[in-house]
């Protein structure tokens, strides 16, 4: 089976199979290793991508659901010289400790920030509430995610 769709602004045509995740598809077949693969269910948070502009977990979604959807992956963030304003404020406050959990939250806030760009301290932590960490305590996460929306996140592609 062949879809198109449009990955981090590069519209691709692939072949998948029917039983083929959104998840593996990213991983796999495009080689875009920052959607990370946690629980398989849809409950940690780390496959997190942007589609069509909404926060999705990709392990959940079918690759096929994605045909003529606009993804968006950490890969896709910045323009390629500097770092998007949200993944500058992750390193100014710290919210990176293991990493794994990173990509997922900061698809998960780029979500939230398209569609609430001054988010209440609540807004935020029901936003992330879909990502799990282990390492950071989530303070330096909301914290970045709060000064983000004070800089501007840019748009999404």
């Amino acid at each position: 089976m062949r879809i198109t769709l449009t990955v981090n602004g590069v519209q691709r045509t692939v072949e998948i199979t029917p039983d083929m995740r959104l998840l593996d598809l990213l991983r796999e077949r495009l080689g875009l290793t920052s959607v990370k693969e946690g629980c398989s269910e849809g409950e940690c948070g780390a496959c997190t991508v942007l589609m069509d502009g909404k926060a999705v977990t990709s392990c959940t979604v079918m690759a096929f659901q994605a045909e003529g959807s606009d993804i968006l992956t950490v890969e896709g963030l910045g323009d390629g010289k500097t770092l998007d304003p949200l993944q500058q404020a992750f390193i100014d406050h710290d919210a990176v400790q293991c990493g794994f959990c990173t990509p997922g939250m900061l698809m998960a806030a780029k979500g939230l920030l398209l569609r609430t760009p001054a988010p209440t301290e609540e807004e935020i932590r029901v936003g992330l509430s879909g990502n799990l960490c282990r390492c950071t305590g989530y303070l330096p996460i909301l914290r970045a995610v709060s000064e983000a929306a004070k800089r501007g996140s840019d748009d999404a592609r």
